[in-house]
């Protein structure tokens, strides 16, 4: 399918995260390359105007001017296509990829064709759906996940009585070229607690970033790695600031050095490799989650210390290298600056062989353009 396709996720509240953007990025270059007719759908409240300006930039620059919309909430006012324009480009719509259920305007859902739930945070909308905290995932023809675990016999998220398509983030490799030399820290951008709460369920937390990395806090000290983390991370938690700083982390703001597009690949890039820690959700849940960050990591030819969340798709041991306590971290650490090029050329032929957005996003269409649901644990 070569058609019209309608991402739909949040650009303008996330203006100054260039990790986001660049996520979003993936999705419409990609359907781009592909030769869709890419329309973009975005929300904002009344007073993100320097946001909306933001993301009409951005968009204008890549091309899409008049192919893109910001709704504002609350009204019936839109920038950019305005809804009526917007109305008519759906009905033409062949697919909306709506990520975590960001469009949720029942007018406009019911005028696309096929609709698939994009979930990038596994655990979060299937216990929110289990709850009743949340609907979601109502209204969708697919369901897609980034927790290619959900559905297998190792993972404790509920299905909630969907069939859940695993499917990998991807890479414009022709945007993320691999880099040469090996810079001198390993680094992640992330966020120490994010957007959303932990969830209650059977008096058991499901909890956040911040839950896993306290058991990682001693990995800082214990390896010849300088270790920086680009870290959101809020003043009531300054407790863990002082307990990450005092145990050798280098702690910098992700606003500053990966706050657009173009500073967040340029922290990528300019980094040896990533050393990432996995939500308490992903890893307690055995939820398979891949992140689209170290997607990047690997595509820039950085090789990538993750931790272990279950079933991946990407085959690891080079290039990806997994951990599941402090030991384990310390050790793929090491393992990594000691066969560096190794690694590094693996990271990438990893990216080319699984991440490549032209591989990933032409068996996306191929799933979600099919008349029959796909079966379980199908991979996008």
């Amino acid at each position: 399918m070569t058609g019209r396709v309608v991402v739909a996720g949040a650009l303008t509240r996330r203006a100054s995260q260039g990790g986001h953007t660049w996520f979003l990025l993936q999705y419409i270059l990609g359907f781009i390359r592909l030769g869709c007719d890419v329309v973009v759908i975005d929300r904002a409240g009344p007073d993100d105007g320097l946001g909306v300006s933001r993301t009409a930039d951005l968009l204008d620059g890549l091309g899409l001017a008049g192919r893109w919309s910001v709704l504002v909430d609350g009204t019936d006012r839109a920038v950019g296509l305005s809804r009526r324009a917007l109305s008519a480009e759906l009905d033409g719509a062949d697919l909306l990829v709506n990520v975590m259920g960001f469009l949720d305007d029942p007018d406009l859902l019911d005028r696309c064709s096929r609709r698939a739930f994009l979930d990038v945070d596994p655990g979060f909308p299937q216990l929110w759906d289990e709850l009743g905290l949340a609907d979601l995932l109502s209204g969708h023809d697919v369901h897609l996940t980034v927790g290619a675990g959900i559905g297998g016999p190792d993972c404790t998220i509920p299905e909630r009585g969907r069939r859940w398509v695993a499917t990998l983030p991807p890479v414009v490799l022709d945007q993320w070229q691999a880099q040469s030399g090996r810079p001198d820290r390993v680094t992640t951008v992330a966020s120490w607690r994010g957007p959303f709460g932990p969830v209650e369920r059977g008096g058991v937390r499901h909890g956040l970033r911040v839950h896993e990395f306290r058991r990682f806090l001693s990995v800082a000290g214990r390896t010849s790695w300088p270790l920086e983390l680009a870290l959101d991370i809020d003043p009531w938690d300054a407790a863990d600031r002082r307990r990450l700083e005092d145990g050798g982390w280098h702690l910098v703001d992700p606003v500053v050095v990966a706050g657009d597009s173009e500073a967040y690949r340029s922290y990528v890039q300019g980094s040896a490799a990533e050393f990432t820690v996995a939500k308490e959700m992903y890893v307690q849940n055995r939820s398979g989650w891949f992140s689209d960050r170290s997607a990047c990591y690997l595509a820039s030819g950085r090789p990538v210390v993750a931790q272990d969340t279950g079933t991946c798709l990407v085959p690891t041991g080079e290039g990806l290298v997994r951990f599941a306590d402090p030991d384990d971290a310390v050790a793929a650490l090491e393992e990594v600056g000691a066969h560096y090029d190794r690694h590094s050329r693996a990271a990438r032929a990893l990216a080319e062989s699984y991440l490549d957005s032209d591989l990933v996003l032409s068996r996306l269409l191929d799933i979600c353009g099919s008349t029959t649901a796909p079966s379980a644990g199908a991979v996008a």
